[in-house]
């Protein structure tokens, strides 16, 4: 966030900054069905889109939907893109409103499509592209909506109460399970629709993502950093570190 530089980090550690974004806190990161980068440039409210020869150009401006910062990013297999956070302005001292879901449509359109998050984290969708699950980080909870053939989301319902569990970054396996990172709890945990944990992996320091990949699909990779509270995410301490460890069962869906 703070240097707001994309990095590229191979299985050995090597480490390559692909892009710079000219923005503050640039959020989150998928790619569209062609290959090219997005980036949710949160308190810009604009999704941009890096082109072939590097360049960056506005893909979607979400400033007419909300003037509060946009997060999380997930692109389904049919090129929808997701954009939560927004939303109404937040109460005096808190730090985030209640947050919505907007979809941004391969033509370009875009519109609201959830509404009432409790703190909108990361997203997935599953590989039939027919359902969208969500963290609820303030909630304490992952949220599932069905997605119909135009993109909009219905039928919202909880898909795991996590106790104390505050969810950021998911990622889906291929036994319908969901990984989710956990800053406060310093760890990542696997569930299973219900709620059910099925594997958990502590760390030091705050878990804010988590993907599956590697050869097989079964390295989980997990961004982790010191976290000192809102008022400190932009820092010069460069605490962050990416993580790896066999899991059970490779990625499955987007991302």
């Amino acid at each position: 966030w703070g240097t707001g530089q994309i990095v590229a980090v191979d299985a050995e550690g090597n480490s390559q900054v692909m892009l710079t974004v000219p923005a503050t806190l640039p959020y989150s990161i998928d790619w569209l069905p062609d290959g090219r980068l997005v980036v949710v440039s949160g308190r810009d409210g604009l999704v941009l889109r890096q082109e072939p020869d590097g360049t960056l150009a506005t893909h979607a401006d979400l400033r007419g939907l909300s003037t509060s910062p946009w997060n999380e990013i997930v692109v389904d297999g049919r090129g929808n893109i997701y954009v939560n956070g927004g939303g109404p302005a937040p109460a005096a001292g808190q730090h985030f409103g209640p947050g919505t879901i907007v979809l941004i449509a391969p033509d370009g359109s875009v519109r609201q499509v959830a509404d009432k998050i409790a703190f909108a984290n990361g997203m997935a969708v599953t590989p039939d592209n027919k359902t969208l699950i969500v963290a609820e980080s303030h909630a304490n909870r992952l949220t599932a909506f069905d997605i119909a053939a135009d993109g909009s989301l219905a039928n919202r319902r909880r898909w795991a109460d996590l106790g104390n569990g505050f969810p950021d970054g998911i990622c889906l396996d291929a036994e319908g399970a969901v990984w989710y990172a956990d800053v406060p709890n310093r760890h990542c945990v696997r569930v299973r629709e219900g709620g059910a944990m099925l594997d958990s992996v502590d760390a030091d320091r705050g878990c804010f993502a988590c993907m599956l990949g590697g050869a097989d699909g079964k390295t989980l990779f997990i961004v982790a950093a010191e976290w000192r509270g809102f008022e400190h995410m932009i820092s010069d301490a460069r605490t962050g570190q990416v993580l790896s460890i066999e899991a059970s069962a490779p990625g499955a869906g987007w991302p």
